[in-house]
């Protein structure tokens, strides 16, 4: 039987007690595979998309007290950052992993990003019954694509556009049950699958043909 990529010690260190304790459990255990992953999308996106993309890996950098709650590796074709633009990323918080595009409130051309989506709504009607949407990167929590209708989906795209803090992220995610049976092949697929589903949405918040 070919290795699992997820194990249960990945998804616990966001149980360990303290930063320093649960810092030093995430470099060793985690960050090894959001660099793995990082090298293998980061070519991925590359080639698809025609220009070079660039993973930024989470560094917690500046957290002085409170332990981080979820890690990830991000993907966007700026080397220096990836914040203020629609970016894709591979993560994990203690109950679920997650692959996702998202806009978040640093970009400065959220306004432009939420009315493009608003003309093509449509769109998401493409992606699979699975796919999630949310309006907060800071909380674990996701509604179901299907669940939220078109409704729910407008006002999160609306609030987008007309409120200052207000994100948007859709995607997949993946509960911490089935991502540790997952084999490494297994779980790349999927990866690449959510984001074949999700390119055509990133085009449109770019402006891309």
């Amino acid at each position: 039987m070919s290795k699992t990529f997820w194990k249960e010690e990945d998804f616990n260190v966001f149980q360990i007690d303290g930063l320093e304790n649960r810092m030093d459990a995430l470099i060793e255990k985690v960050r090894p595979k959001f660099e793995e992953l990082g090298n293998h999308y980061s070519h991925y996106f590359s080639t698809l998309l025609g220009s070079e993309y660039y993973p930024h890996v989470a560094k917690h950098a500046r957290r002085s007290v409170n332990p981080p709650k979820d890690s990830w590796v991000a993907f966007a074709p700026y080397k220096r950052g990836y914040k203020a633009l629609p970016h894709f990323q591979i993560g994990l918080w203690g109950s679920h992993a997650f692959i996702i595009l998202a806009v978040i409130y640093e970009a400065p051309d959220k306004v432009a990003i939420a009315e493009r989506l608003l003309k093509k709504k449509r769109l998401f009607n493409k992606l699979p019954a699975d796919f999630i949407v949310s309006g907060d990167h800071m909380k674990p929590e996701a509604s179901l694509l299907k669940k939220e209708k078109k409704e729910g989906l407008e006002q999160l795209l609306v609030r987008l556009k007309e409120v200052k803090k207000a994100e948007f992220l859709v995607g997949r995610h993946i509960s911490k049950e089935e991502a540790v049976l997952l084999s490494e092949d297994e779980f790349l697929k999927m990866a690449e699958e959510t984001f074949d589903h999700l390119i055509p949405i990133y085009k449109t918040m770019i402006k891309m043909k």
